[in-house]
């Protein structure tokens, strides 16, 4: 039998939440999210009352104005010390000269020649290639990233760095506190005690004044001595070294690089932008390394984040597919893209240009999967090729373009990507290392299916909704 007092009580969370809803509505309007994140999260506070509030004010970035702020001087502070480039006489004359302007004009890093590139896609030779380079560091190692999961892969790389601290090299890694969530903190203390040094990137603590789940590290960066350094798309896990292949588990095929040269020099910045950052303690970079004589790749390496008034790798991913005049080899494992590279990859295949996108059929997220099929109709109507990658998890994150130039990194073709992630990635301006890519692309098409006209026509009624209810959501994903 229902009281008087139940009754109220009842009626008092009824009025708390609706306040509650309110309160989120309002700031969801005012807070700017862009047209399509605003409508997702108002649909989403409206659709389930309470739990809609409460996951907005968790994930909608409630300290954005402050970090970004932060991180722009933190960046202004370090970027003073940078050496010069290239001459603009010089900068007419590469390949892909447009791209490398905007590149300086969105990040202030000058594009570096006689850099040495080496396309890293087979996961165990990655990780071996990335691990005797870590062995053989005899002054530094900076590393960054965004997952480095409690496996057999991650314990291998924490001990590394244990041993080379131990060693009296200088070690600092940097790992996001969301995505390192199940980090081992004992891995940790070891590395500590040997005299190396780790921070957490935003803290998950809503008791900091600088707090996000929105705003995470997605960058995958390793400084050794200021000579080699590594970036691309895997984190520290079996999934990506290949040890998941033993242990008959998830694995991801996924791309990476090396870089020797001076362009190693501005991941070196980055780092100690992050480094800075995250700790409050100014970390200088060391000086840049000379050319190595009779290499000849040109890179550009291209930060990203929130704190960017034009983020740099949505521009460039953009511009790229824009500019093309022969075709664009594209992947990416979470594609949700946004109205401007719809626009971008339409128009491209209607200029005819040979568009080809190349996604996994096998997800690791479902529902950004679902999400990202829900645009396949429009782009194939379109004149765009899009594949499914069969055998696995496909994880690079890659794109060339007429043969001569393209992009390894760490963004995803995604809102999240191009709008949210502090990312990095580099453009490499070197038909050699173009083609690599772009052979590694094709191989990787043999090993994946069409999907075309008559997929989209046989699609059921449920798969429809599914993929329109996610993509009704793909703002906030």
């Amino acid at each position: 039998m229902w009281t008087t007092t139940t009754i109220s009580l009842g009626a008092g969370v009824t009025i708390a939440l609706y306040i509650l809803a309110f309160y989120a509505l309002v700031l969801a309007i005012t807070r700017g999210h862009g047209v399509e994140g605003t409508l997702a999260w108002i649909f989403a506070i409206l659709a389930f009352p309470g739990v809609g509030a409460v996951a907005y004010l968790l994930l909608a970035s409630p300290s954005i104005k402050r970090t970004t702020k932060r991180k722009k001087k933190t960046i202004a502070a370090l970027r003073k010390a940078m050496p010069q480039g290239i001459s603009d006489e010089k900068l007419r004359e590469m390949p892909a000269a447009s791209i490398m302007r905007m590149a300086y004009q969105l990040t202030y890093l000058t594009p570096k020649t006689g850099n040495q590139i080496e396309i890293l896609s087979g996961s165990v030779s990655a990780f071996e290639h990335i691990e005797g380079a870590l062995k053989s560091a005899k002054k530094s190692i900076w590393a960054e990233y965004y997952i480095i999961q409690h496996d057999e892969t991650g314990k291998r790389f924490m001990d590394i760095l244990a041993a080379k601290a131990k060693e009296g090299i200088e070690v600092k890694l940097l790992y996001d506190a969301l995505g390192s969530l199940s980090i081992d903190t004992g891995a940790l203390k070891q590395i500590q005690a040997a005299g190396g040094k780790v921070e957490a990137f935003l803290p998950l603590n809503p008791f900091r004044r600088r707090w996000s789940m929105h705003l995470r590290n997605h960058r995958k960066i390793i400084v050794v001595d200021c000579e080699t350094g590594f970036m691309g798309g895997m984190n520290v896990g079996d999934e990506y070294s290949g040890s998941g292949r033993k242990k008959s588990s998830q694995r991801f095929r996924d791309t990476h690089m090396s870089i020797r040269g001076p362009a190693v020099f501005d991941l070196a910045l980055i780092f100690a932008e992050d480094w800075t950052f995250a700790t409050g303690s100014p970390l200088d970079p060391p000086p840049a390394p000379a050319e190595i004589p009779g290499a000849k790749s040109i890179v550009s390496i291209i930060p990203s984040g929130p704190d960017q008034e034009f983020n740099a790798n949505a521009f460039i991913y953009f511009s790229g597919i824009a500019t093309a005049r022969e075709k664009v080899c594209l992947t990416s494992p979470y594609f949700i893209p946004t109205d401007a590279i719809i626009r971008a990859l339409i128009s491209a295949a209607m200029r005819g240009v040979e568009v080809r996108l190349l996604v996994p059929r096998k997800n690791d997220i479902r529902v950004v999967s679902s999400a990202g099929r829900a645009f396949y109709p429009e782009l194939i109507r379109g004149g765009v090729k899009i594949f499914e990658y069969l055998p696995t998890m496909l994880h690079g994150k890659t794109m060339v373009v007429d043969g001569k130039w393209g992009i390894v990194g760490s963004a995803n073709v995604d809102i999240r990507s191009f709008r949210l992630n502090f990312e990095i990635g580099a453009i490499i301006a070197d038909p050699d290392i173009a083609k690599i890519l772009e052979d590694k692309f094709n191989a990787d098409i043999a090993n994946s299916e069409e999907i075309t006209k008559s997929h989209i026509s046989r699609r059921r009624f449920l798969q429809k909704l599914r993929y329109g209810t996610a993509r009704l959501l793909s703002p906030l994903l």
